[in-house]
């Protein structure tokens, strides 16, 4: 049994492992393939983030949806450079948004070579990816084009806030899917239908990824809150800090509007302060964990992943579904 991929993984049969390893493996070297240019600062700029690391989260998709038809057939890893070439632009556009300072443990490109250069870079990426789909056929680059616009809808959505009437609830777990779910179903999607998996199985892993993608940033939600930055990786409470709103969060807010606790309130009103003061923010992020909104968005976490679980049963037992399948608890154990 060896560990492979984010969440460590554990794959139990030897060839799966090994297809797995290989398709990473050229998944990494298409991506800094890809990321080249004959102009040096662009190579350093769009390499930066590849060389940084990553999960490789829906490359390990790819891969894993590809058990289901020929693994090897040759689509298969240059789908995957394009998820990854997607989602590695995106994330330099986000720095942009945020005014983030770090990405991966390494200086965002917006702090080292200003917005500028940033979002060109992430353009750069996006343009690197259509080539790569232009090569793969004009179902992939429908497909694409699809996610591609459920993104950035999302992120719109996110920016623009609930629409009159709308459950802040709702319209975030609506932002998810857009933001997050699209891309990872595209992966789950390329690799089975690069590989030449029958077409309900293409439809099976497409609803899977959307569920599993969902589920995976909820997990991160719960994170922010719950963890210790030895377990995360990251300090605690950012999302908190910079305000941005979360599920945890999103839950108190119903709560406190609901019920009017006193408690609730007030700790809502922590929220809506200052928490660049290191005191305050601590407070909250106390008050948060003992908190049963925490608990609350942990559920949530759960049922998407016992959702992106439970569509999985049409497909024949193997240990590439066995995969799948454990990743789904594995998202649910980083939530606790």
């Amino acid at each position: 049994m060896t560990v492979v991929g984010p969440f460590g993984l554990s794959v139990r049969d030897q060839a799966l492992e090994a297809d797995v390893q290989t398709g990473l493996s050229a998944v990494e070297a298409g991506l800094l393939d890809a990321t080249k240019s004959e102009v040096p600062f662009i190579t350093e700029a769009a390499q930066h983030l590849v060389r940084a690391g990553g999960k490789r989260f829906r490359p390990l998709l790819v891969m894993l949806a590809a058990q289901f038809g020929d693994p090897y057939a040759p689509g298969v890893v240059p789908s995957a450079v394009v998820v990854e070439l997607t989602h590695l632009a995106t994330l330099y556009h986000d720095d942009v948004m945020d005014e983030a300072d770090v990405r991966r443990g390494v200086d965002s490109a917006n702090v080292r070579w200003g917005n500028s250069v940033a979002v060109l870079t992430g353009d750069f990426l996006f343009a690197r990816a259509s080539h790569i789909l232009a090569d793969l056929g004009p179902e992939a680059v429908r497909i694409q084009a699809e996610a591609f616009e459920r993104l950035v809808t999302g992120q719109i959505l996110e920016t623009a806030g609930p629409r009159d009437g709308q459950e802040p609830v709702e319209h975030y777990l609506d932002v998810l899917g857009g933001k997050t779910g699209s891309l990872v179903a595209v992966s789950t999607r390329f690799g089975a239908m690069m590989s030449g998996a029958d077409e309900t199985v293409v439809d099976v892993l497409t609803q899977y990824g959307e569920r599993l993608g969902v589920a995976f940033q909820l997990a991160d939600d719960v994170l922010d809150i719950a963890s210790d930055s030895h377990e995360s990786g990251k300090t605690p409470g950012t999302d908190l800090r910079e305000g941005i709103p979360t599920l945890p969060v999103l839950h108190l807010r119903a709560q406190a509007a609901a019920f009017e606790r006193p408690a609730d309130l007030k700790l809502v009103e922590l929220i809506d302060g200052d928490l660049t003061d290191d005191a305050r923010h601590a407070e909250a992020l106390r008050l948060l964990r003992d908190h049963p909104a925490l608990e609350q968005a942990r559920r949530d976490t759960v049922r998407y992943a016992e959702e992106a679980r439970a569509t999985l049963a049409p497909l024949p037992e193997c240990y590439a579904k066995a995969a799948l399948e454990e990743l789904c608890d594995a998202v649910v154990h980083r939530a606790g």
